[in-house]
């Protein structure tokens, strides 16, 4: 009896304490915070410290984006990436804004049919898994080319941060906790040598993520910047990875990679200016499209969430996204026609036939005529400087932890970002998106994406910067949270924090956050022909404000790990 009196004693203060450990938190987590000049936004709060002490040592905001970039490869590699992309908005306080376009490009020996069998069905697998999967990673170069041309900091105390967390250890939040260990079956699979996610116990929460090998290769690129990643020990330790299977990529595919500055997509809506992501990115084009349709229509008086706005706001992404399947790839291989797009005429056409009572079928809908008569893993952060500088990013490996390849001796984890391209027209990624011909494989060809890191001016004053992961979500995400502040006139916070849906053309499907829809307004979504579909959580949203009286207001979802912090 005393035996099990005490079993019993030992369980409960055991059971206690665990309650209380997973009630402390790591870190100290701010999803909201109002600075008076400089604003950090990102995924995980060492992210987001790393890039405070840059701009406290008098680094501009492409200097705390170099650090923050490269501490979210340590801290949060599910999406923070050294093995990745990613694309790049930037509004400086003087000057015209500009976008770094940094994707990852398909190697030279790609071709357009490499993943299809015998019979030209589409082999998802080859895609998604594995060395074939993967892209030419163009991270450390986005960051490499951003501060070469914009930087004020030394380039090696921009990557020390980053080091030091690789080396000293990083604790990993319940998140995260979860993360590796639905991945850890998936990791030993494709990886059998030694290697930091793969432990022969759980993972558990405030349990120490050490890189060492990671660290190894940061320190590398701190020492030698762009070639200590794409060539020399790093390049060779890429390619014996690649080649260990079906991979194609090369050393000289990593030595010739190049990240390119482009134009922005700048559109008007209404008394605001649009500044988001080009080609290969398909976010920009979308988004102008979104609140075009949507522009002549009272969305505000509507209301947030009920049934006539919701029904608009679909009736419009099924429209931008079936745009988005036939028109848009990387405007280097297809002409693209972007200011057809963007333009009003173009989604006052588009929206002909819009049934203020009744869906449209997605089988009725098909691409527009932009041409004149005669193509889910992600990550986001903003940073706003003292000086007025802005930045909104977003990058990504596309897939949880991209093709689950760990390059073996360097620590980071690869893309497989070639399954954003069009494996076969009409046939659907993992997102359940759908391409044609300007986004076929071809070598050197940069793959769509969904991303679309935004910053909306007012005034021709800087007003706010807004971005999220989510794959195929992000446009939607996005195109919410700037409704929600414009429109709904929803502070910032909430704006980010409030329930989502999404909606892409096909499937034919309106999905919304487990909890987000009432009984009645799924009633009433049915009876206009919709087909509403509870999920898990849609984006993940980093974003900053100018509030009236000057001060930043800076916002990290609730969703995940985000965290701002400013000066």
């Amino acid at each position: 009896m005393r035996i099990f009196f005490f079993l019993s004693t030992y369980l409960f203060l055991v059971s206690c304490n665990n309650s209380i450990v997973e009630e402390i938190p790591l870190y100290k987590i701010e999803k909201q915070n109002i600075s008076d000049s400089a604003m950090v936004v990102s995924a995980h709060p060492l992210a987001t410290s790393a890039g405070v002490e840059i701009l406290k040592k008098g680094g501009n905001a492409i200097d705390a984006m170099v650090a923050v970039h490269f501490a979210l490869a340590v801290v949060y590699p599910r999406a923070g990436n050294l093995g990745g992309g990613g694309f790049m908005v930037y509004r400086p306080k003087e000057g015209k804004p500009i976008t770094l376009d940094f994707r990852e490009k398909a190697p030279a020996a790609s071709h357009r049919n490499m993943y299809l069998d015998k019979d030209s069905n589409a082999i998802d697998s080859l895609s998604i898994f594995g060395h074939l999967a993967c892209g030419v990673p163009g991270s450390v170069e986005g960051m490499y080319t951003a501060h070469k041309k914009y930087g004020k900091l030394n380039w090696k105390t921009l990557v020390q941060p980053a080091i030091n967390l690789a080396k000293n250890g990083v604790k990993a939040t319940k998140r995260e906790v979860i993360a590796y260990n639905k991945y850890m079956d998936v990791f030993a699979k494709y990886n059998p040598h030694p290697n930091a996610f793969v432990k022969d116990e759980l993972w558990v929460k405030g349990d120490l993520l050490i890189q060492r090998e990671l660290a190894a290769v940061l320190t590398s690129i701190r020492d030698k910047g762009r070639a200590g990643f794409y060539e020399g020990e790093t390049a060779n330790l890429i390619i014996a990875e690649i080649n260990k299977s079906a991979g194609i990529m090369t050393y000289e595919d990593l030595k010739n990679y190049n990240a390119e500055w482009r134009q922005p997509i700048t559109f008007p809506y209404k008394s605001y200016n649009i500044i988001s992501m080009p080609p290969p990115s398909s976010g920009g084009i979308c988004l102008a499209e979104l609140l075009n349709m949507i522009e002549e229509y009272p969305i505000g008086k509507w209301g947030f969430q009920s049934p006539a706005s919701i029904h608009l706001m679909t009736e419009a992404a099924r429209r931008a996204y079936a745009d988005r399947a036939e028109h848009l790839g990387d405007m280097d291989f297809y002409p693209v026609p972007i200011e057809q797009l963007i333009s009003q005429n173009y989604a006052n056409e588009r929206m002909y036939n819009y049934d203020s009572d009744t869906a449209t079928s997605s089988d009725s809908i098909s691409h527009g005529n932009p041409y004149p008569p005669e193509s889910e893993e992600t990550t986001h952060y903003c940073i706003a400087d003292k000086e007025g500088n802005v930045i909104s990013v977003t990058t990504t490996i596309n897939s949880n932890f991209g093709n689950k390849i760990i390059v073996e001796g360097a620590g980071f984890i690869l893309n497989n970002e070639m399954d954003d391209f069009s494996a076969k027209p009409g046939s659907p990624n993992q997102f359940g998106l759908l391409g044609n011909e300007a986004n076929s494989i071809a070598p050197h060809k940069r793959m769509l994406s969904s991303m679309t890191p935004t910053i909306v001016e007012k005034n021709n004053e800087f007003f706010m910067a807004v971005g999220s992961p989510g794959g195929s979500k992000i446009i939607t995400t996005v195109f919410q949270v700037i409704t929600n502040v414009i429109e709904f006139n929803m502070p910032l916070k909430d704006a980010v924090h409030k329930p989502r849906f999404h909606f892409q053309w096909k499937p034919n499907t309106l999905f919304y956050e487990e909890g987000a829809f009432d009984n009645e307004l799924l009633e009433e979504l049915i009876s206009l022909g919709h087909y509403p579909k509870s999920r898990d959580e849609i984006g993940q949203v980093e974003a900053i404000i100018r509030l009236p009286n000057g001060k930043l207001e800076g916002i990290g979802d609730i969703r995940g790990d985000d965290s701002a912090n400013g000066l």
